[in-house]
């Protein structure tokens, strides 16, 4: 195990998620015998051996030795120094668990007000729509907000789509691209007007240069 495995008190987090991990009570104690018994430098923990720290007759250890590893919470390994007891099983199990809640509450805790605004955003498009938004139109929604679209703007883009009678989030999507053009062209000094009279000019001067009568003629 790891320096930072080992720094995360095994018996705290055993405790804090047995129940969702669904061990009883009788394996949670055995666990933290074997647990105290492997601290104390025993390599292989039989149900003999915890017998003569607890108040549980060996078969019944025995059974609840059977059941976590089945669960695969515990192993027996063999090494050069004979066949140990390990707990790595429910130990990474336990850690990876504590890492991703700890990766969670550090984003709600860093963006708590990106997190309210991505709730807005799907409550309003549910709202909009009339039904629940599919797990592609989140991460959709979620690409949006994280290139840098405001949430007034993407509810906008959704009401102007539906406006069209078009639901779907391709056409908001398209909606956005458009807008975000047009914001650029305004930014540069360039109006629609300009760009439409630039089209109109370019084609009067590719008339002008269209021969109206043959050379031959």
């Amino acid at each position: 195990m790891s320096m930072i495995t080992n720094a995360i008190d095994f018996r705290y987090l055993l405790l804090d998620n047995y129940k969702k991990l669904k061990i009883s009570e009788d394996e949670v104690i055995v666990l933290l015998m074997i647990d105290q018994l492997i601290r104390e430098n025993n390599a292989l923990i039989t149900a003999d051996l915890l017998s003569l720290k607890m108040n549980y007759d060996p078969k019944k250890i025995d059974d609840i030795i059977a059941s976590l590893l089945k669960k695969r919470y515990i192993e027996f390994k063999t090494s050069a120094n004979g066949t140990i007891t390990s707990l790595d099983p429910l130990n990474n199990i336990l850690f990876n668990d504590f890492k991703l809640s700890a990766a969670e509450d550090d984003e709600s805790n860093i963006n708590p007000s990106k997190k309210e605004m991505e709730d807005t955003i799907y409550t309003s498009f549910e709202k909009l729509l009339n039904r629940n938004l599919s797990p592609v139109e989140v991460d959709k929604i979620t690409a949006w907000i994280q290139y840098g679209y405001s949430e007034e703007t993407i509810i906008n883009a959704l009401k102007e789509a539906l406006s069209k009678n078009k639901k779907s989030l391709r056409e908001v999507d398209r909606i956005l691209l458009n807008w975000e053009k047009k914001e650029d062209r305004q930014n540069e000094g360039l109006s629609t007007n300009d760009e439409n009279w630039d089209k109109n000019l370019e084609k009067t001067v590719d008339l002008a240069k269209t021969p109206w009568v043959k050379k031959d003629e």
